[in-house]
């Protein structure tokens, strides 16, 4: 193992990865399983994490590679005194994990599609939105649960104010678009804050599955907090998830957070259907010529370095945030408008993917 890193360049240092200590934490497990640690720069290239595990892959006794990437500088700011670079291995079977809850049957809600960022102000629920009112134009039966339990703005965007109904123990959900919507923000008032702790939330997701009635579906699409808390941990262990949408923004502070996110899910066992960029670009009204106001290419570097599609680049198109406030989706008001036509695609993309994961 020590070997195989030691044949890995570090282009920072000009010296191979161990030599250079970007190494750490590597542990082993008697049948097969690597998992490590790569510390990367702000100016490293991190393609150099997927070298790092197809070099391993090849090593005699490998069976399977997990790379985690941490921050070099934070991490030299607050490691512990160490000897060594690689950590002596020794041969005692790992202990066994404790089984994560079995996640319930939702059959009536068809294909389960969370669609997550990892930091906020992506255009996550703009994607959400648009992405759910494009499947139902397509004909199909869709239903939008707002996971956002802090910031629940998938009302306003939906134009949807009013309460719903309770029949027979069981929440009816808003229609808007030809969308079925459920959100907490149609269950508090406006000005409520949520100063709730995680057992609330995983209680609410439950019950906006379970409670709620939806009737039957083909998609069901979950618009989820930021990060990688309890809504995304309370999602996956109570629901089959047919597959997950990463939202983010050419940024590499938004690809770098988008990446953690990402991972999450696989580290739970949720297939990422891939990456959807926000904000590409913006189009000048008057003479059409794009501006990458947001930088570029993250989206696509993200989708790279993951070996996942790129679903979709949707540019900066001031009324999709227009939209957004008064509860008219782009695809609805605007449909010819190329904001409206990268989201509908994406859409098309989405229920390509999410079938293909259904048929596995």
């Amino acid at each position: 193992m020590a070997q195989a890193l030691s044949r890995i360049p570090y282009p920072r240092t000009g010296d191979n990865l161990v030599a250079s200590q970007a190494v750490r934490d590597v542990a082993t497990t008697t049948a097969g399983k690597v998992r490590l640690t790569l510390l990367l720069a702000a100016g490293d290239d991190p393609a150099l994490a997927r070298t790092v595990r197809q070099i391993l892959e090849n090593v005699e006794g490998v069976t399977e590679v997990t790379v985690d990437v941490a921050d070099a500088a934070a991490f030299a700011a607050n490691r512990k005194p160490a000897g060594r670079a690689l950590p002596v291995m020794d041969d005692r079977p790992a202990q066994p994990r404790v089984p994560a809850p079995t996640p319930k049957q939702y059959p009536n809600l068809g294909k389960i599609i969370a669609v997550s960022s990892g930091k906020g102000g992506v255009g996550k629920s703009t994607v959400s939105v648009n992405l759910a009112v494009a499947l139902a134009q397509r004909g199909a039966r869709v239903g939008l649960m707002d996971a956002d339990i802090y910031g629940p703005n998938i009302p306003t965007m939906m134009g949807l104010a009013e309460p719903p109904m309770v029949i027979n123990e069981r929440i009816v959900p808003l229609e808007a678009h030809g969308v079925k919507v459920m959100s907490l923000g149609v269950l508090i008032d406006r000005d409520q804050p949520a100063i709730w702790r995680g057992p609330i939330i995983m209680k609410i997701i439950t019950q906006f599955l379970g409670d709620v009635a939806w009737g039957q579906l083909d998609y069901f699409i979950v618009d989820l907090p930021p990060g990688t808390g309890d809504a995304q941990l309370t999602l996956v262990q109570s629901a089959e998830v047919s597959g997950a949408v990463i939202v983010t923004t050419p940024q590499e502070v938004s690809v770098g957070d988008a990446l953690r996110g990402a991972k999450m899910f696989e580290r739970v066992d949720v297939r990422v259907l891939g990456i959807v960029e926000n904000m590409s670009w913006f189009e000048c009204p008057h003479c059409g010529k794009p501006s990458s106001i947001f930088g570029s290419g993250g989206g696509e570097r993200l989708a790279r370095e993951l070996e996942l599609p790129l679903l979709g680049q949707i540019p900066l198109y001031p009324p999709v945030m227009q939209g957004g406030d008064t509860g008219a989706p782009i695809v609805v008001t605007d449909p010819q408008s190329s904001a409206a036509r990268a989201l509908a695609a994406t859409a098309e993309r989405i229920a390509e993917r999410a079938g293909a994961t259904a048929a596995r």
